[in-house]
């Protein structure tokens, strides 16, 4: 199995987007960079990837997904009233590719950019994401990137279910 990170602007697509959809699943489309197309074209069903928040006040990973379509060619490249047109990409000769995910868990917060940064001399070096002037919308994550963060998450699920307790002990004991 292999792990990404993919990132999405939450305006234009984001996690509450993905878990409003169909079974949870979507195609992600429109990726329009070579290196990052290479990567999908890498990816293999059950996979798994994070979903980033780009772009925004407050970016960071906000979710789980996995990977449950192997890569496709793109059909916004041949569509010239999409964004995504690619007058070079044909049914024929595909330049882009996409792949289908779906949500397998929304985090209960974001763990911030910012969050994962304080991590980056650490447990959390030479992970693409923090690189500086890396804006690639798909990189890989290694093992150890990706438990580390997931313990982020999971510690932060837990100190907030702990913090809405002790709320609703004090609250009570009035």
């Amino acid at each position: 199995m292999n792990y990404w990170l993919m990132k999405s602007e939450p305006a234009t697509f984001g996690v509450d987007d993905l878990a409003r959809a169909r079974k949870r699943t979507s195609g992600w489309d429109g990726v329009r960079n070579y290196q990052a197309r290479n990567f999908m074209r890498s990816m293999k069903r059950s996979d798994l990837a994070f979903f980033y928040h780009s772009s925004c006040a407050v970016p960071g990973v906000v979710g789980v997904m996995s990977i449950v379509r192997e890569a496709y060619p793109d059909p916004t490249a041949f569509d010239p009233a999409d964004d995504h047109y690619d007058p070079h990409s044909t049914s024929s000769k595909p330049r882009w590719f996409m792949v289908d995910v779906q949500l397998e868990r929304k985090f209960d917060r974001i763990v911030t950019l910012d969050e994962l940064r304080s991590h980056g001399d650490g447990a959390l070096q030479g992970m693409s994401v923090l690189k500086r002037g890396n804006r690639l919308s798909i990189t890989p994550v290694i093992k150890a990137h990706w438990d580390f963060i997931m313990k982020l998450a999971q510690t932060a699920a837990a100190d907030n279910r702990e913090a809405a307790s002790r709320t609703r002990r004090t609250s009570t004991a009035r």
